[in-house]
């Protein structure tokens, strides 16, 4: 009798858990860029940040593991001479071996104010948690000390949106290093093959087959400079895509052939050939579910990739003004064979951004969408973070004030850290991640109101969500010990839950 106690309890226990899941019928998925959740929320009320951290939790070490008295000068991008010091912080002062505000004195950098891009790639990103110690972010960088920078976000529109809601501060990037491989990851929770990849793109990994091997000119200590690779390459010694690679249909950076089909890429240049993995988009389908990938400046960027090579391209990879700076990476449905140019499935199930600003104003959301920014309003580096911020929040204001708001979960999140440091050690997982913590913010009348909440989260949480809800067959690399974002729902979803204390 004792034993049937629990299950009796369980099965009483799973009607209220499955109730206020029972009445979302539409989840919106909104996938920003690169900024990691000490970043961004490290100073959020109620969260798990960057306050009354102990000097064993933040401080880093250098290539031998020896502390830094000061961390490392921020270094210039894109030097062609290693180890210069970013002009704009010439005349400033190496900073303390802590983490430092980004927008306090002595660097005054607003959320509106440009700042450089990172190195977030899958081997360094490794080296940079450090076996969960998370102490070389500054060493392991191409920026130096500005890995350890944050904000204080109280001003952005989505701290306001995470007050009123939910703020997932246990929220882990599915895998290590970059925007290409957790893209892939949310669409089919595995790593792209490419088995017969030419060498010359094949990463060359030390002696312990983990890190990238050093290049003998590279500094001994990353106070002379950012680390130098052999050669650092998008494929593992194995055969595995793990950094960013171009996809074999348009739009990609790679222009289709003189002669060939404008659609594809030219077949003399590598491409990760067409992926025939089970994605979560297949999932849906199979069950009937309706769905979209929305990516904004979807519709001209597959025009220009058409376009002959010789044609300048200025919205795929663009970074002028007028650019949108589409990112071919960021659809990784068009990685897949399934969703090929010509098949059916592409013509369903990939969309332009204002097709979902059209989807909400007419109350035709599929039951789930994803939507992708483009490079100008992601908040990735190298672009506004302010502006970024301005652009999700009116999207979510825009479902809120829709006719199905009432029936609709939104989950913004991001695709990976962007190489910025995290205190918390990701868990324990796989060969792939999951890497460090990214803000994930819940919204809906059905989450939790003003809660911060701590249960363990990886992007395959997303797919673990819809499989529950939708009743769909598992995907195999889905991680079983994340949660499935349930823990953040309420049946009272316009009860005020006050933060709750960390655990």
């Amino acid at each position: 009798m004792s034993r049937l106690i629990p299950a009796l309890l369980l099965g009483l226990a799973m009607p209220a858990l499955a109730a206020p899941l029972d009445r979302i019928e539409h989840i919106v998925v909104i996938y920003g860029e690169n900024r990691g959740f000490d970043h961004l929320y490290g100073l959020f009320p109620g969260a798990d940040g960057v306050r009354g951290l102990k000097p064993r939790q933040y401080r880093q070490t250098d290539h031998d593991g020896s502390v830094f008295k000061l961390l490392p000068a921020i270094w210039q991008e894109d030097s062609k001479q290693p180890g210069q010091i970013d002009p704009a912080f010439a005349e400033l002062p190496r900073p303390a071996n802590r983490p430092f505000r980004l927008d306090a004195p002595p660097y005054r950098l607003g959320l509106d104010q440009v700042t450089r891009d990172l190195v977030h790639r899958f081997y360094q990103n490794q080296e940079q948690i450090n076996g969960g110690r998370m102490d070389r972010f500054a060493a392991v960088s191409n920026a130096g000390a500005f890995a350890m920078g944050h904000y204080n976000g109280r001003s952005m529109a989505l701290w306001k949106l995470a007050r009123q809601y939910t703020l997932a501060d246990r929220f882990f990037m599915a895998a290590f290093g970059g925007s290409f491989l957790n893209h892939m990851w949310l669409a089919c929770a595995c790593t792209p093959s490419f088995p017969e990849a030419p060498e010359r793109m094949r990463a060359v990994l030390d002696e312990d087959g983990v890190r990238l091997k050093r290049h003998p000119d590279s500094p001994a200590s990353a106070v002379d400079g950012p680390p130098r690779y052999v050669r650092d390459g998008s494929i593992t010694p194995d055969g595995y895509a793990v950094n960013t690679i171009q996809p074999p249909y348009q739009p990609s950076n790679v222009p289709p052939a003189k002669e060939g089909d404008a659609r594809l890429t030219d077949p003399a240049r590598p491409t990760l050939p067409p992926q025939t993995q089970r994605t979560i988009g297949d999932a849906l389908s199979e069950k009937g579910v309706s769905w979209a990938w929305y990516g904004a400046a979807w519709n001209a960027a597959v025009a220009e990739g058409m376009q002959p090579a010789e044609v300048p391209r200025k919205v795929i990879y663009g970074d002028g003004p007028d650019s949108p700076g589409f990112q071919a990476h960021h659809q990784p449905y068009n990685y897949f064979a399934n969703y090929a140019p010509g098949t059916a499935a592409r013509a369903a199930h990939l969309k332009d951004g204002e097709d979902f600003v059209q989807a909400i104003d007419s109350g035709t959301l599929p039951q789930v969408a994803f939507y992708k920014p483009h490079g100008m309003l992601n908040q990735h580096p190298g672009g506004d973070l302010a502006a970024g911020d301005r652009h999700i929040a009116e999207l979510v204001e825009k479902i809120r004030r829709g006719p199905q708001w009432r029936k609709t979960l939104v989950i913004v999140t991001y695709d990976e850290n962007g190489g910025f440091w995290d205190h918390v050690a990701p868990p324990k997982g796989d060969r792939w991640g999951p890497g460090p913590r990214v803000p994930t913010l819940l919204i809906s009348p059905w989450v939790r109101r003003a809660y911060a909440d701590h249960t363990p989260y990886d992007t395959t949480s997303i797919l673990k969500l819809l499989t529950r809800k939708f009743g769909l067959t598992p995907l195999d690399g889905v991680r079983p010990g994340a949660g499935d974002l349930t823990a953040a729902l309420t049946e009272h979803g316009r009860r005020r839950h006050v933060h709750q204390p960390r655990r």
